[in-house]
């Protein structure tokens, strides 16, 4: 195609307005433009756009024969790309001359006066509309931005915004955009009234809502500023508060928002009709129940007599329809007819069952893992493809790839295979999370002042699934260096195999302690044994060589406790420490550990349902440290109103030397502080000797409770959490050889307190601020209790 840089202009030859011809066409004039076969094509009029890309638009090339409707095309197409304002087309000589206006460029969107959102961010969401840098501008896109701006202000409660658009035109047809905003002040909420209740107080039903009047904490929950989406929440809470409580026909008949003329009030007004109380005279089932009539009947929570509840019959329609999920039944129809009887105010159900077709699963696909491999999420799978559909095993599977605690998040999802009536896909989406942590650093613990440490762990260590590590800590109590590798599928079976290489240095629990140090050199092996879907079990064998080191002072702070001392000479009767100085003995143990787990929870890492329990018992019967040792823990998590949890704990610990030599005290058990009882001071409860020092004890009772609440304006994350606690728990001391017996479970520790939880990308952290509620006071050092209120921990679970 060839294209001119002039115009040719013969007078002879007078040109042609196409254009008019066009419209002339169009409107029914009779005269038209004889067709005429196109010698060339030129464009002129544009500055930014390409010839080309107007070429691409126009219907018509260079050999065409050109007529009045082509023409109309050409003129109609140009237009519809919006790059234009204006198009013209002539006709020199056969030759069509296309003059084109074309619309300015945005060179900029510029805000003033915004206070309430982020620059960035409103300029990101402007250019998703088609208002932004180097767009074409247009003035109703410009107008629907501006709306679009003061919607999102209204949203806010900001009824006052003013907001103006200034449109400044630049060199080189261009323009910039500027939104001028006057934000004003954020209107409130003056009055919430409810109009027409009579069983219940306009304030207890008030209390029921999200909305809210200003308060201590609407500054920062925003509950006083009115929207749209909340009242309409709020309206459903209404309702399912009535109908709860029995008022199935309650309605609101009206709802009213009006605002002062300041713009800073305003005022909710909603009308409601409750109608009678009515209770249940009968539920019934009825359909197809499979053989299973009493099997269903049995998960109805409604029964005659009862206050009707909306709450109940939706829970009871929604249990029959998972349990007939798990026969295979997915789309299985489970609806309540009521038979009011409004004469003696009582309603009757029937739950009408269809279970349609069975289904079964075609496909299980897996997508969101960038970084683990497929085969580490379908080995979780319990329900699997080209089988019947199986709620439960569904619901199973989401829970055992939750406690991987590789993802941040886990969705299945079972679309409909299109085209089929009795098969669905399931679809599991991942988010993964780092499950890697490399550390070098420094850090202070209200127990430990400074400690230096670093570590390299991967618990899903190339997205294997395996964990591999290497612990390096230099705290002034545990300094450690430890290697260890777990394969969680050492077998196809799902056997475990845990491999450790470690040596460890202990030092006293707190600053008051005299000083003494263990040294613990070995290694294990560890295999876990799947019983069940919740259940497993352990067996490990390890050999381990402890030295322990005690000191012979007239500093007591470097002085060791006499039960300690006593230790050593048992362990070497060569040794005597009367004397000032240092002396050391070693056992070497070989323990043996057989241990069971059940873990029900729906989180490893934040559980808001189900339980976890252990035991383990360890028993070393051969070489110089001859004992044994049992721990028992159950945890258990139920979710209550609100997104709150209460989380309860309870763990109890008892062990005993076997021989002559006793229990040994490197194995002691120790409590106070977080993990434990908080509001005692670290390590610091249980037997003590003459100068205060607590030595630990080889029994151990833990009891604590927690209400946790998710943390005001983070919405649905769980990993930032605010709690309420109360813990009790002591140590106590069961072998003759290592001082006076306590007896167990007597002279309980308690404390109550209040604390922040937050899984962190280091680790779960916890801050506490407890109070001891029976610490001794009364000035002995071998009975007193040293309090601490602020504690806080990086790493602990409960």
């Amino acid at each position: 195609m060839k294209l001119h840089s002039e115009r040719f202009s013969l007078p002879i030859f007078p040109r042609r307005l196409v254009a008019i011809a066009a419209f002339a066409l169009c409107s029914g004039y009779a005269q038209a433009a004889e067709p005429f076969t196109v010698k060339d094509i030129r464009v002129e009029g544009i500055q930014r756009t390409e010839a080309g890309t107007v070429f691409s638009y126009l219907p018509v090339r260079v050999g065409d024969t050109f007529t009045d409707e082509k023409g109309a095309d050409a003129i109609r197409a140009l237009y519809a790309t919006g790059f234009f304002k204006d198009v013209r087309i002539e006709v020199e000589n056969d030759v069509l001359v296309v003059f084109l206006e074309e619309r300015p460029a945005i060179a900029s969107v510029e805000f003033t006066g915004t206070k309430e959102f982020d620059k960035e961010q409103l300029t990101k969401a402007l250019k998703e509309i088609g208002v932004g840098e180097s767009r074409i501008y247009d003035k109703a896109l410009v107008d629907r931005a501006e709306q679009e701006l003061k919607r999102q202000y209204l949203s806010r409660g900001l009824y006052g915004v003013s907001i103006t658009t200034t449109v400044t035109p630049l060199e080189r047809n261009r323009v910039s955009v500027t939104f001028a905003v006057e934000e004003g002040d954020v209107a409130r909420i003056k009055s919430i009234n409810v109009i027409g209740a009579k069983a219940y107080k306009e304030k207890e039903l008030v209390n029921n809502l999200s909305l809210r009047t200003p308060g201590w904490f609407t500054w920062y929950s925003k509950a006083d500023q009115y929207s749209k989406q909340k009242l309409a929440g709020d309206i459903e809470k209404l309702k399912s508060f009535y109908q709860n409580n029995g008022y199935i026909e309650m309605r609101v008949d009206s709802t009213q928002v009006s605002i002062s003329p300041d713009k800073k009030d305003i005022f909710i007004t909603i009308n409601i009709t409750e109608g009678e109380k009515y209770t249940v005279s009968d539920v019934q089932i009825e359909g197809e129940t499979l053989g299973r009539k009493d099997e269903l009947a049995s998960l109805v929570q409604l029964k005659k007599g009862d206050v009707y509840s909306g709450e109940k019959l939706t829970a009871s329609t929604k249990a029959i329809s998972e349990r007939m999920g798990n026969f295979g039944y997915a789309f299985a129809n489970v609806n309540a007819n009521p038979q009011i009887n409004r004469e003696n105010k009582e309603v009757a159900f029937t739950i009408l069952i269809d279970p349609g077709k069975r289904v079964y699963v075609r496909n299980i696909n897996i997508g969101g893992n960038t970084k683990t491999r497929d085969e580490v999420i379908r080995r979780e799978m319990r329900q699997y493809e080209h089988s019947w559909y199986d709620g439960e095993k569904i619901k199973l599977s989401r829970d055992r790839i939750d406690r991987l605690d590789y993802f941040n998040d886990v969705t299945i999802e079972t679309p409909d295979v299109p085209g089929s009536v009795d098969q669905v896909d399931v679809n599991v989406g991942v988010t993964e999370k780092p499950t890697g942590n490399i550390m070098l650093g420094a850090g202070f613990s209200s127990s430990e002042k400074l400690t230096l440490s670093g570590s390299i762990n991967q618990a899903n260590a190339f997205g294997s699934g395996n964990t591999i590590g290497i612990d390096v800590n230099t705290s002034r109590l545990n300094r450690t260096i430890a290697l260890s590798s777990t394969n969680p599928y050492f077998t196809e079976d799902g056997i475990s195999r845990t491999y450790e290489l470690f040596t460890r240095t202990t030092r006293p629990p707190t600053i008051s302690t005299g000083d003494y140090r263990f040294r613990s050199t070995g290694g294990s092996i560890r295999f876990g044994v799947p019983f069940s879907e919740v259940d497993r079990v352990f067996f490990g064998a390890g050999v381990e060589r402890t030295e322990v080191e005690v000191y012979t002072s007239s500093d007591p702070y470097y002085n060791s406790p006499d039960r300690f001392k006593r230790y050593v000479e048992r362990m070497d009767p060569s040794i005597d420490t009367s004397a000032n100085g240092t002396y050391k003995a070693s056992a070497l143990g070989i323990p043996l550990t057989v241990a069971w787990q059940r873990d029900s929870r729906d989180s490893a890492l934040v559980p808001t349902k189900g339980r976890y329990q252990r035991a383990n018992f360890e028993v070393s019967p051969a070489g110089d440290s001859k004992y044994y040792r049992a721990t028992y823990q159950h945890q258990y998590f139920m979710p209550l109103f609100s997104a709150s949890t209460l989380a309860l704990n309870g763990e109890i610990n008892y062990g005993k030397g076997i021989g002559d030599k006793g229990y040994p005290i490197f194995k002691n058990f120790y409590a106070g502080g977080i993990g434990s009882v908080r509001g005692y001071e670290s390590a610091s409860l249980g037997p003590k000797d003459q100068n205060g020092d607590p030595y630990g004890g080889s029994a151990r009772l833990i009891l604590n409770a927690e209400l946790q609440f998710p943390f005001p304006g983070s919405g649905t994350d769980r990993t930032l959490r605010w709690f309420v606690f109360t813990d009790a728990g002591n140590v106590y001391n069961t072998d003759e050889k290592a001082g006076p017996k306590t007896s167990f479970g007597s002279d309980l520790k308690y404390s109550v307190g209040i604390g922040l939880s937050w899984v962190s990308p280091i680790g779960p952290l916890k801050l506490s601020f407890g109070k001891a509620l029976n610490p001794n006071k009364d000035g002995r050092p071998e009975t007193r209790d040293e309090t601490q209120a602020f504690q806080f921990q990086l790493g602990t679970g409960f």
